[in-house]
Parts: structure tokens; C-alpha cells; sequence
């Protein structure tokens, strides 16, 4: 199924946020990822100008966000809900890792819509919250420092989500930017190199041709590893040209 759609098929619930600023910012995560249907249980204070400050870009989210007085209103024709929590509890779904989680819910979005379940930020979800939902989730965090922030917990999962729609291979942005890179060097390009830079050697008394020694198969292994392009050619033999201008070892021929 086309990425877009399985991304348009889930929901972000927030379920009694309780600072206008985490919905901006969980608006302007979903954006970035692709995600687009925003519903709110109970916000606190919404709309709010910090909202649309937060949300940056993203504004359009907010004013397409469904609020509604419960979550079982906000889950209404979802066929499958995942729960953030930071702990397992002793009923409701078993916590399940971000990348297996979501691969399920996005095989579950081919067939309907889809929700992830995120709770307040002091207290997350409530058990009967968790009920709600059919598997729950958690983001592994660092032990000794596990706060982390609504926006970038909705960031972490929409994240996932977009990678496993696409795939793990979504399209890039193109800004109209010039590529930095230019065409591989040709071989005759790469031995051209060699032949003026052993040259350059030779006439300035660094290179021996009597006594060799392992200095240019060094030479050559050295470029091999850097995969040459056709660009950076033109620029060691340009450093090359002017090094026989400014010692008067210009090449013959």
C-alpha cells in the first residue's frame, strides 16, 4: 500500500495535555514525519497562541485537530490502539519495543485506521486508559534519566513510523541544493593523477626513481581507499600545476 495512506491511517492521541505548548510540538512532529490526523482528550488549554508558536509550520494540524471529551470518542473506528508507557502494568498489554510495535500497527493500518496513545506529561496514561488500547509501547530511554519530553516521544514514534512505512527507506527532501559530489574518476583519470604526481615528486627531489622503495604503490593504495572523484582529480592536479609554476618544474609534452 502507497506509504502516504498508511501514514494518513494513524491517529495521534493526546489524552490530557496539560500545556499547550507539548500539542504544538507534537504537531510539529507529526508534520515532519508525514503524520497528519491529531485528536486531543480533555486538552487543558486549547487553542492557545503557544500552541501555534510551537507548532512552527505546522499550524494547519491544530486547526484540524478533533477534540473530543474521552478517548473511547477519540478512538471510535480505530481497529487497532497502541499506548505509550514508561512501566509495565499489572493489567493491559504487555510493553513492547518501538520498532516491533510499530511494524504491527502499520500492517494493522492496510486494512483502517490506527491510533498512538499518549497520556499526560506528569502522570501518562491511567489504567483504564490502557484498557483502551491492544498493545502498549515503551521508548527505551537512558536508566538513570528517563524524562522525556511529549513532542519528542510523539518525534521518536512518528519517526518509527514513517521509516517502517517507507520501508526503512523514505525520500529525501530535495532542496534544489547542487550536489556536493561529482561523477566517480575514471581509471585514465586516476593514472593520469598518478603519472603528474610522480612526476612532481621526482622534479622537486621528494621521489627517487633510482631508489623507490614502496612510496607509490603506498600512493596508490591510499587514493584507492578514497574512492577519487572526478572533482577532487581536477583539484590535487590543479595543486600539482601550481607547484611546478611556483618551482619552475613545469611537466614537458
Amino acid at each position: 500500500m502507497n506509504p502516504e495512506v498508511l501514514l494518513s491511517r494513524i491517529r495521534v492521541v493526546l489524552c490530557r495535555t496539560s500545556h499547550p505548548g507539548n500539542i504544538g510540538a507534537a504537531a510539529r512532529a507529526m508534520k515532519t514525519m508525514g503524520l497528519s490526523s491529531l485528536y486531543l482528550v480533555q486538552p487543558k488549554q486549547f487553542p492557545d497562541p503557544e500552541a501555534d508558536t510551537r507548532a512552527t509550520g505546522a499550524v494547519d494540524l491544530l486547526q484540524r485537530a478533533i477534540i473530543t471529551s474521552s478517548l473511547s470518542e477519540a478512538l471510535v473506528g480505530a481497529s487497532y490502539v497502541v499506548a505509550l508507557s514508561a512501566r509495565q502494568r499489572d493489567i493491559g498489554p504487555a510493553l513492547g519495543a518501538p520498532r516491533e510495535t510499530v511494524a504491527r500497527l502499520l500492517s494493522e493500518a492496510e486494512r483502517g485506521d490506527v491510533a498512538l496513545v499518549f497520556g499526560n506529561e506528569t502522570v501518562g496514561l491511567s489504567n483504564e486508559e490502557i484498557l483502551h488500547c491492544q498493545a502498549a509501547v515503551t521508548i527505551p530511554t537512558n536508566p538513570d534519566f528517563s524524562s522525556l519530553n511529549l513532542g519528542s516521544a510523539v518525534q521518536v514514534l512518528c519517526y518509527d513510523c514513517r521509516m517502517a512505512a517507507f520501508a526503512e527507506r523514505p525520500p529525501h527532501v530535495d532542496a534544489g541544493v547542487t550536489p556536493f559530489s561529482s561523477p566517480a574518476a575514471t581509471h585514465d583519470e586516476i593514472e593520469g593523477l598518478y603519472a603528474h604526481l610522480e612526476s612532481v615528486m621526482t622534479a622537486t627531489g621528494f621521489f627517487n626513481p633510482k631508489q623507490p622503495g614502496r612510496l607509490l604503490p603506498k600512493l596508490r593504495r591510499l587514493f584507492g581507499r578514497a574512492r577519487l572523484e572526478r572533482d577532487e582529480i581536477n583539484i590535487l592536479r590543479g595543486v600539482l600545476a601550481a607547484t611546478e609554476v611556483r618551482t619552475g618544474h613545469g611537466r614537458k609534452g
